[in-house]
């Protein structure tokens, strides 16, 4: 009789076990969220893909889709619309002009501590500074790197309407064939494929020398899910920036999740790519601080400069816009080389 008691307790209480987690799937199951990129699958998104792909989101209670950008998709506005959770978005200028455009976006760490961009000319174009930029054509992307062009034209002095400003697409063949007369590149990509295809008569001209030096390639989400889901915004941002060291710790790794997650890509190109990213994200205060770190003083002077120069209307709430709380919770161990 005592081992019939026995075994009707073990099965009642295996019963009451089973649907104890029938009433509490939320408890175990992933946290589905989605990260929209700026542009498509690339070494310049590398950290994100092997957090996804080492389990670091997993780990953190997160089932992630990492949504590709392009030419003709706004990640801020699908992160500020709810359609994204989180994003990879333009930089410091970027996030004050969608703050001024009264989109609630809050950027919870930077990825790049330097500007990446540049802008390149043929040496026969006539072009010798960005003061001859009036009355040309200047091709960027409309992906949040526009604002940094508009402060560079304002830094010179130089009205945007005394420039014709054309949408740049993917690829750099219209520059290659002469179809406008100044293109924007990133020194970790385009510039690459100009010099893997011989193009050496090129002039190039940096916004740093404009007196333009910004943070780029910010880290996003919505007020809303800060709001609503601030667990769920830190165990992101702890995985995200841990993807980051594993790829700069395992880079060849690094390279085959970035090359099994994109189409198209070329092995080399991707690793050049990915060792340029690093110099940027390793940069600045990122140098003591780890990666991600949101400069703020850069980000004032950037703000007063935009103002200044009307590329601002007017200062926009910086601690609304810029939260360091969540990278400043992050392990140290998972944002320092």
């Amino acid at each position: 009789m005592m081992m019939k008691h026995v075994k009707t307790g073990m099965a009642a209480a295996f019963s009451l076990a089973i649907a104890a987690l029938a009433t509490a799937p939320s408890a175990l199951a992933a946290e589905p969220v989605s990260v929209r990129l700026k542009w498509v699958a690339q070494a310049q998104f590398a950290g994100l893909y092997v957090a996804k792909a080492k389990g670091f989101y997993a780990e953190g209670g997160l089932d992630v889709t990492i949504n590709p950008g392009g030419p003709n998709l706004n990640a801020a506005t699908l992160v500020a619309s709810g359609s994204d959770t989180f994003g990879v978005v333009s930089g410091t200028e970027g996030m004050l002009n969608a703050r001024e455009g009264g989109l609630p976006l809050v950027c919870i760490a930077m990825s790049q501590q330097m500007t990446p961009y540049a802008y390149v000319a043929y040496d026969d174009s006539g072009i010798q500074s960005v003061n001859d930029f009036k009355g040309k054509s200047v091709a960027t992307w409309f992906t949040g790197t526009q604002y940094t062009l508009f402060s560079v034209l304002a830094h010179e002095g130089i009205a945007q309407s005394d420039v014709q400003i054309v949408s740049q697409p993917f690829s750099m063949q219209p520059f290659i064939d002469k179809q406008f007369q100044v293109a924007t590149v990133t020194l970790y990509n385009e510039l690459n494929t100009l010099r893997e295809q011989g193009i050496e008569n090129i002039k190039l001209f940096r916004p740093d020398d404009s007196g333009v030096t910004t943070q780029q390639d910010a880290i996003v989400t919505s007020e809303k899910v800060i709001k609503e889901k601030p667990e769920v915004v830190q165990a992101f941002l702890n995985a995200t920036l841990k993807g980051w060291k594993y790829a700069f710790e395992h880079k060849a790794e690094a390279v085959d999740i970035v090359l099994a997650a994109g189409s198209g890509l070329e092995r080399r190109h991707q690793e050049l790519m990915l060792d340029e990213i690093e110099k940027l994200m390793v940069a600045g205060i990122a140098k003591e601080k780890g990666l991600g770190a949101i400069d703020m003083d850069s980000i004032e002077k950037v703000q007063k400069s935009l103002v200044e120069f009307k590329g601002l209307k007017g200062p926009v709430d910086l601690k609304a816009t810029f939260d360091p709380s969540f990278w400043e919770k992050v392990p140290a161990g998972d944002k320092t080389l």
